[in-house]
């Protein structure tokens, strides 16, 4: 059974009128929708006539070209639907014709064997994902679908990759697509939203210093490259020296600010980047401050002596399995030990955990299963046990605790989440937290003083910068409240970022006057959508909608709000980054991926 064009030319086949070959020829492309298929003419003519048989419909096609290839393919089909297996003909012959071409083997196949054939299959894919403890949800990765058609459109004979090819030939490949493809789709809208430059270092499995650096916009963040920092000091020159190279790659049009920890060689490298680049901010990460804060509340005496009687509970309970097993039935399930964004967040977390679950480890610690254990009989046990049952002033000191951190770890939340962008809501939470805290112990001064210090001296030595007060009072949920006060400090950040963004006089003179239409409501400001959506849309893309009437302060306004507030997008989890650098990178030598 050969191919159904066999007696016709070329130029006879009115196919070849809508179809042209592509690349080695094997492939044939669409002259309507430009889309390319393997199987030769047979398969465009089902594609040009839309029958869905084994090839995607044509969505272009004129409709007068698709009646004519119904018509070609149903005069095919009354020739060759009728097959029967001849005189010592088996099923493994007619697979072959199959291979070979020809409608009616096709058929067949899908009638008798498709079934078994895709259990088959499925089979030995299921097979390959436990043999290497691969996750169930790769099979519902868009890439495993790809690989698994392109295997299939290229059929009997294809050569699988080779471990080297695999590990460097396409993993290069693959590193220059992504530079050349996705890249440069986020490097177009930097130019328009800014971006924000983010390092952090971690160690290796060899216990090399990396250090990380990626990039954050409205888009998400993406992985520049990452240094083997092992044989470099890490003092303020070098630093500068190497953050300062970035910035170059990237591009100092595209980058409003760089957001490191608040180690003193940061802060110093800091202050030289924006020395030599004058339009550039430097930003301590908030995550890290807030971090910092919530240590230094841990020190507070009450503060030290419950965090260390939760540990006690939490440590004791979850090393003994008996006793985790019977925690977990007295709080139905519910666990005491919640990871949070950074150490100290964990550690008030849990105490938050021990206050929601205090009725059901009451319970435990009182119960007859407990007694009669050996674990009751012992020391350490019976220390634990006291703890529940018997310290009253430990569940009230946890009460106490977390009336002081709550808030806190809420705004630590805020600036470690990538749900949006954090700047113009930080200055605000802040403030807010600070409130509530006052609130939670009554506005009695002696309590929340001590908190109010220690968030104050972190917040103006550290934290506070004018980007934070300029996305303030640019962030209209805020600015059109009625309780808004624009007071010096927040002014002043405004300005001091407008100068440094802004060199151009003449357009520092028009954002001063479109800032007093923003101000006012005043041209698009005060349409009826601009107000409802205020406190509805991110105040960037609020900006995007309704600033155009004042294009310097709207572009201004846009690079400001499109900024995050920390760099823990570099804290991740770089296991698998961290198997990939080791096989594939050099000590010493940058690689990008």
């Amino acid at each position: 059974m050969g191919d159904r064009s066999k007696g016709k030319t070329k130029q006879d086949d009115p196919t070849w009128d809508h179809c042209v070959k592509v690349g080695d020829g094997k492939k044939l492309q669409c002259k309507h929708c430009n889309n390319s298929y393997w199987g030769g003419v047979f398969r465009i003519k089902n594609h040009l006539a839309q029958t869905r048989k084994d090839v995607a419909p044509c969505k272009n096609v004129p409709n007068e070209v698709r009646d004519v290839f119904k018509q070609i393919l149903g005069e095919s089909n009354k020739k060759e639907d009728d097959v029967v297996l001849c005189d010592g003909e088996n099923e493994r012959d007619l697979k072959k014709k199959m291979m070979l071409g020809g409608k009616s083997g096709i058929n067949t196949l899908n009638t008798l064997w498709k079934k078994g054939d895709r259990e088959s299959v499925c089979k030995d894919i299921c097979r390959f994902l436990y043999a290497n403890a691969l996750p169930f949800n790769l099979v519902k990765s868009p890439y495993f679908k790809t690989m698994l058609e392109s295997v299939a459109s290229f059929g009997p004979g294809f050569k699988l990759p080779s471990y080297h090819e695999a590990r460097c030939t396409f993993l290069k490949k693959e590193v220059e697509s992504i530079k050349m493809e996705l890249l440069e789709k986020y490097k177009a809208e930097w130019k328009k939203t800014g971006c924000t430059l983010m390092s952090d270092g971690w160690s290796d499995g060899k216990s090399r210093s990396i250090t990380n650096f990626l990039i954050n916009s409205p888009r998400g963040t993406v992985f520049l490259k990452s240094v083997d920092t092992s044989g470099i000091i890490k003092n303020a020159d070098n630093l500068f020296l190497l953050l300062d190279s970035v910035i170059e790659e990237i591009g100092e049009e595209n980058v409003v600010q760089v957001v490191t920890d608040s180690a003193s060689a940061y802060v110093k490298a800091g202050e030289m980047l924006m020395a030599k680049r004058n339009k550039l901010f430097w930003s301590p990460c908030a995550a890290h401050c807030l971090n910092l804060i919530l240590c230094d509340i841990g020190d507070i005496s009450i503060h030290k002596d419950t965090i260390c009687k939760a540990r006690k509970v939490t440590v004791y309970i979850y090393r003994h399995s008996w006793v985790l097993n019977l925690m977990r039935k007295h709080t139905k399930g519910r666990e005491l030990i919640r990871p949070g964004a950074t150490r100290f967040a964990t550690s008030y977390l849990t105490l938050n955990s021990l206050e929601e679950n205090k009725i059901g480890l009451r319970a435990m610690f009182g119960s007859e299963e407990w007694q009669r254990s050996n674990y009751s009989r012992k020391t350490e046990g019976e220390r634990v046990m006291n703890i529940i049952l018997a310290d009253s002033e430990f569940w009230a000191a946890i009460k106490y605790c977390l009336k002081s951190v709550v808030p806190l770890v809420k705004v630590l939340r805020l600036v470690d989440g990538d749900a949006k962008p954090a700047m113009g809501y930080i200055f605000e939470a802040v403030d807010r937290a600070k409130d509530q805290i006052a609130s939670n112990y009554n506005g009695i001064q002696k309590h929340y003083k001590p908190i109010w210090d220690i968030i104050d001296e972190r917040w103006a030595l550290q934290l506070h910068r004018p980007l934070h007060a300029a996305a303030y009072y640019l962030n209209p949920k805020f600015h059109y409240n009625p309780e808004f006060n624009a007071y010096y400090e927040i002014k002043r950040g405004l300005y001091e970022t407008i100068q440094k963004m802004c060199p151009s006089p003449l357009e520092r003179e028009s954002i001063d006057k479109q800032l007093d239409l923003f101000h006012n409501a005043e041209s698009m400001f005060g349409m009826d959508m601009a107000i409802q959506m205020r406190n509805k849309k991110q105040p960037a893309l609020w900006w995007e909608s309704f600033g155009g009437g004042c294009k310097e302060l709207q572009n201004l306004a846009i690079r400001i709000l499109s900024l995050t507030c920390s760099a823990t997008g570099c804290e991740r989890n770089w296991s698998t980054f961290d198997q990939v650098y080791i096989y594939f990178c050099a000590p010493a030598k940058l690689y990008k991926i």
